[in-house]
């Protein structure tokens, strides 16, 4: 058994990474920047998206949450004792609270409890020290960006580089935000289009896990919209919908109504034993697939992509990345945008 399946993994790496990295349209997959270079700076900082920015990627993603004044800005999620210095400050130890988020209790601090003016207050911090353990150097040097701040950002880079940069917001928690008076799609809207941002020819997606978001999106928008989707469970706001129903044949072609692709994890189109089919179902649904999150590091590869014995505790994140976009993918989200270039244009 241990051999048949040693053989599998080895007829599997071979046919993947001998596959060409290209979309069933003859396009190489698109980058997406997951929270800017997040692998090298503290993630959903400017430094952070700048630096994806000058590594080429194609899109960068910030994830937005609002503070009690309607600001959106970057936070992974709106609990944010994990990714800001809050815990270091006396003025705000009566902030800290329990609450229940997506049917989850959650304990800690949360934007929609400050002030934009209070929330600058803080200063970011590498998420997962003991990986990236070399990101903490630049802990306590950048504050939370807004939304706008980044969108300024982009619109300098284009400037500077000539090229178009691509904004690929997800709306976290959107149906949570709305029942306490704080929706996502007004403050979105008006932004992007102040920034002229109003077609599906703009270089714009916006994604969420939940579906209620997205449709009222489509209501009041032409912006290409992607429904994200996990391996287990289902929309927050559809408690009686499974994301593996959505995932089905017809489930797609109901998501097409309102969606113009879908986001699964990675291991939804790339299975030990091989592509799953996903990419060609949505694609007849008429979907583009973006999958997310590839990192180089050991924890987060399959098995077959690890490396036990690397200092940097990496695996083969190019033989990874050449693997998913051989299911025919259409964008790929990861921490680290300049090695996914690399691994889709390896030098000769």
């Amino acid at each position: 058994m241990i051999l048949r399946g040693m053989l599998r993994t080895f007829l599997l790496l071979t046919l993947l990474t001998a596959a060409p990295a290209m979309t069933e349209t003859g396009a190489e997959p698109f980058i997406i920047a997951h929270r800017g270079a997040s692998g090298e700076r503290p993630e959903h900082t400017l430094a952070a998206y700048e630096r994806a920015i000058d590594q080429g990627a194609d899109y960068i993603e910030p994830d937005l949450v609002l503070t009690s004044d309607g600001v959106l800005v970057a936070r992974h999620e709106n609990e944010i004792s994990g990714t800001t210095d809050v815990a270091d400050h006396p003025e705000f130890v009566a902030r800290r609270t329990s609450k229940t988020i997506d049917g989850q209790p959650v304990t800690g601090w949360f934007t929609e409890d400050f002030t934009l003016a209070e929330l600058r207050t803080l200063r970011a911090r590498e998420r997962l020290p003991q990986l990236r353990p070399a990101n903490s150097r630049f802990d306590g040097l950048y504050p939370i960006p807004t939304f706008e701040e980044i969108v300024k950002l982009v619109r300098a880079k284009e400037a500077e580089t000539g090229r178009r940069i691509g904004l690929y917001p997800e709306t976290k928690h959107p149906a949570y935000f709305a029942g306490i008076g704080l929706p996502h799609q007004a403050p979105l809207l008006d932004l992007l289009s102040r920034y002229g941002y109003q077609t599906e020819a703009d270089p714009v997606f916006i994604q969420s896990f939940e579906v209620g978001n997205l449709k009222a999106l489509r209501a009041a928008s032409r912006l290409r919209l992607i429904q994200l989707v996990a391996g287990e469970g289902g929309p927050a706001d559809e408690p009686g919908t499974s994301y593996a129903d959505m995932m089905t044949a017809q489930g797609l072609r109901q998501v097409a109504d309102y969606a113009d692709g879908i986001g699964p994890a990675a291991a939804m189109v790339l299975a030990p034993e091989g592509p799953t089919g996903l990419v060609e179902r949505a694609h007849q649904a008429g979907l583009q697939v973006h999958v997310w999150t590839l990192r180089m590091e050991n924890s987060f590869l399959p098995a077959a992509f690890q490396r036990p014995d690397d200092p940097q505790g990496r695996g083969d994140f190019a033989g990874y990345v050449r693997a998913v976009a051989g299911t025919g993918v259409d964008a790929m989200f990861s921490d680290f945008p300049k090695q996914a270039r690399q691994a889709l244009n390896p030098a000769p």
